[in-house]
This record gives C-alpha cells, structure tokens and sequence, in this order.
C-alpha cells in the first residue's frame, strides 16, 4: 500500500483549487490574476504587485541541494508550523483519528491536532528526556495516523538517534506517517534523517530556516517527504504561501556567502553552548543543565520564578517552561551572542552571590 492511503479519502479525491499562477505562466502582458500593472512604492523590482509561484521553483532547488532530497520532496511553506498543520488536516478524520507525541516536546503538535478535532495521544519521554522507542510503540493504537518526533527535542535540547527514527520507521510502515522535526539539527552532532525518505515511504522530516539560517521573521519552512506526500500535501496548501521579499531573503541566506556566514554563526553557537553549559552548572541555585544538541539549554533552577523575574528586570528575555511535564523547576535559555552570555551570567551571578 502506498503511505497516502492512510490520508483522509475526502483529501485524496478532491479537486484541488487552481489558482491564476499554476494555470498559466511566462508571457510579457499579465492580465489574468486580476493583480494591478503597478509596483508599489519601495518595491525594489521584487514586483510584489504581481502573486509569487505557490512553490519558488528556485528556492525548492537550493533547498533539495541543501537537504540532499529530490526538488519533487520538498514542500515549502510558512514556516514548520504550516507543514504541521497540513499534514494533520490530510491524515486526521475529525473525531476518529489521532496523532502521538512524547512530551515534553514542541506544543504545535497538539494544537494542530485539537484544532482539527484529533485526539492526541502522549507516550511521556523516559525520566532523562530520552525517547523510549518501545513505549511509544506499545502505546500506539489503529486510530494514529501521523507519529510526531523533534529531534533535538524542544524544549529539552535531547537527540533522537538515526537508528531510533530508523527503528521506528519500520515498525509503523503501513500504519502511520512517522514526522521527524528537525528544526535544531544544524546545532547536533547527529545527521539527519533526511536520506532515509527513500527507504520508507512513511517518513517525513520537518526543517526551517527560522534557526540556525537567522530567517525567524521571514516564516520558510520545509517539509522533505515522498513524493506522493508532497503531492497531497500540495492540494490544501494556501495558493501563495510564501511573500515574494521572504522567498528572495532565503535564497540570499542559502547562496554561497549565506551559507558560510550560517555555518559560522552555528559554530559559535554551539561553542557559547558549551561555554553557558559549564558556567550555569557551577552557580548554587542551579539544580541541573540538561544535556542539549540545539541552540537553547533548559536549566534546573531552585527558585525559578526570582531567576525569571530578575532577568526580566535586567531586560532579558527568557523561556518559562515549568508547564511542561517534568519541567516544573526549569527555564529555557536561548544561546545568544558572547556578550549576550556574559550578561545572563552576570545578572545570575548578582543573584546568587
């Protein structure tokens, strides 16, 4: 069987809608979008009196390159989120079907699902935040349809191995799509899983530009699957997902020169991590830092609540995640620049000193 058999039926025979831009393109005289002839002020030739292509063919091949996929494995949207969304809405029959995530981990998985009436089933992470592949297994039931997995998981900063997502890719072929969400590989020592696609028709993985490619506003995201999935995700996606001025802003961010300021910036990154790691760990109302792979470290504090509210009076801006399961005594610190660091700690410091 093929992995969008398990999609909602209604989705597989549906027409899909046909926009201006899909049905016709090239020609020097643009009349049949009902767009203006006018750029607007400011415009700067990005000609954004005129629809963008629902699908940047430039930018799905700079994207194909970077992840080592096919271009017709690649789906872009409004960041992971969209990709999220959709593939709920294709795979999720409201009030019948279920999506299973292992908190704690990423809350747009859930809201995805509620949104559209799925139930969500939550198999907790093992006590060290690890992913136990044979509790989400035996937890699983007919009524899952899509198995979400962050690797590294957010907000712990943990590392799902190659050989899990492997293992669990396996095990749920023909009875569920398996997403993996990579949204902090860049910072991992772990590689993706991207080259797996071909192998298991019911993997997908989740990438973004938002992180470690500095494009948070510009809202790129990428979803790499079979290309059936892609295909069905393509008839419910939004016309135009992407604004010409963020389509041009990625492509800048992956050409040459963009990539080596990336890998630069992922460098520091992870070096400051390491830095922060070491010093948060020796201050005396630090309970614990947990062992992260991504650009943020969650930190067990004694009194959390002071250490939020002090840092917010020093004007830095931290994650609360003490709603998170198992977090109670937890923030989340996102690694900024060396001087950036520097002020966390001293504000901590003048805390505990």
């Amino acid at each position: 069987m093929s992995i969008v058999d398990l999609a909602r039926p209604e989705i597989r025979a549906m027409q899909p809608y046909s926009s201006a831009r899909m049905e016709a393109s090239g020609g020097a005289i643009l009349l049949n979008a009902n767009e203006s002839s006018w750029a607007p002020p400011g415009d700067d030739a990005l000609d954004c009196n005129r629809y963008p292509d629902p699908q940047p063919p430039a930018l799905i091949e700079a994207l194909a390159a970077l992840y080592g996929v096919r271009p017709a494995q690649v789906l872009v949207g409004r960041g992971s989120d969209e990709a999220i969304d959709l593939l709920v809405r294709a795979f999720c029959r409201a009030g019948e079907d279920a999506i299973a995530i292992q908190p704690p981990t990423f809350g747009m998985y859930a809201v995805s699902a509620r949104i559209q009436n799925a139930a969500v089933l939550e198999i907790p992470l093992a006590d060290d935040f690890s992913l136990d592949v044979d509790a989400v297994l035996a937890a699983l039931t007919p009524a899952v349809k899509l198995v979400f997995v962050c690797t590294p998981n957010n907000p712990t900063g943990q590392k799902v191995t190659l050989a899990q997502v492997e293992r669990l890719a396996q095990a749920l072929a023909g009875r569920a799509l398996l997403v993996a969400d990579e949204a902090y590989i860049e910072f991992a020592d772990t590689p993706s899983v991207a080259p797996l696609i071909d192998r298991y028709d019911n993997l997908a993985v989740l990438r973004t530009l938002s992180k470690a490619w500095a494009l948070a506003g510009a809202r790129i995201g990428a979803l790499l699957a079979n290309e059936e999935v892609i295909a069905l995700l393509r008839r419910i996606i939004a016309p135009y997902p992407l604004p010409r001025p963020c389509v041009a802003l990625a492509l800048q961010a992956l050409s040459a020169q963009g990539q080596v300021q990336a890998r630069k910036h992922v460098a520091i990154v992870r070096e400051q991590r390491e830095r922060m790691a070491k010093a948060l760990a020796a201050l005396p109302g630090v309970r614990d830092v947990l062992p992260s792979q991504a650009n943020f470290l969650a930190v067990r504090l004694d009194d959390p609540a002071t250490v939020y509210q002090r840092l917010l009076a020093a004007g830095i801006v931290v994650r609360d995640v003490r709603r998170y399961p198992g977090l109670g005594d937890a923030l989340r610190i996102t690694i900024g620049t060396e001087g950036e660091n520097d002020r966390v700690l001293a504000v901590l410091q003048d805390i505990y000193a």
